[in-house]
């Protein structure tokens, strides 16, 4: 019990000539900001984050070469609470950077993100303007063929 009240008790000294509450609540004021400006400092930023403050974390980093859409990577990322950065290489190719530690949980959301990004390929719809190109040549299809029909049948007549 004793270490409990020794690691959870703060000891302050003042020089005052004389203590008032005004000088009191300065003190507890500029006390507080310190205990919060350390306590922010020792936290490290978790998820997606820039390379340097990545590298800040003072651990190992891997990394894995990525194609495809990010966005896609982030939300997965997100669900399986990974620390990672990406750094561009090229046009929609990027290096992910993680945690070594973190390794096991990147695998797993590695393997989700591909499973998803097939998917979404596999189920991929073409463009718009190509669905309309093809609606297109369907339509002056069918005229030729009607046109054909229409001359046809007045060749039939004509023969009679």
């Amino acid at each position: 019990m004793q270490e409990q009240i020794e690691r959870e008790s703060i000891a302050i000294t003042v020089k005052a000539a004389r203590l008032t509450g005004g000088v009191l609540a300065k003190v507890f004021t500029v006390v507080l900001r310190k205990i919060q400006k350390e306590c922010n400092s020792a936290k490290t930023p978790h998820g997606k984050q820039p390379v340097k403050k990545l590298m800040n974390h003072n651990c190992a980093t891997n990394t894995i070469p990525l194609e495809g859409d990010r966005g896609l990577f982030n939300r997965v990322a997100r669900k399986w609470n990974v620390d990672y950065s990406f750094h561009k290489t090229g046009k929609d190719k990027y290096l992910l950077l993680f945690k070594s530690g973190q390794a096991d949980a990147i695998t797993a959301a590695f393997s989700e993100y591909t499973a998803r990004y097939m998917k979404r390929q596999r189920d991929k719809r073409p463009p718009l303007m190509e669905r309309v190109k093809k609606a297109v040549e369907r339509v002056t299809e069918q005229r030729k063929q009607h046109r054909e029909r229409a001359q046809n049948r007045g060749a039939w007549r004509d023969e009679r």
